[in-house]
């Protein structure tokens, strides 16, 4: 089980995102960003820009309730595909 523990904006929707087994990614979100609770972040720079860690869930979240799975977020699966 993968745990992020520092996230950074670095441009655009690519984070740099801190693991508590010392890795660290950069991370393209963009192909996330889909579906309800994600789709507004695609285009609102505020919001996305206010993502922040959760240490009780391990993983990055926005202030609407969306967030990502860490093992996703990690690289160890791949994510569900997007919905047509």
């Amino acid at each position: 089980m993968s745990i992020v523990t520092s996230v950074e904006i670095i441009s655009g929707r690519t984070v740099r995102l801190g693991f508590a087994d010392g890795s660290a990614r950069v991370v393209d979100l963009t192909p996330f960003l889909w579906g309800p609770a994600m789709e507004r972040l695609a285009t609102d720079e505020a919001l996305f820009g206010e993502v922040a860690v959760d240490a009780v869930a391990g993983t990055i979240v926005w202030p609407n309730g969306a967030d990502l799975d860490p093992d996703v977020l990690h690289g160890d699966y791949d994510p569900a595909p997007a919905r047509r």
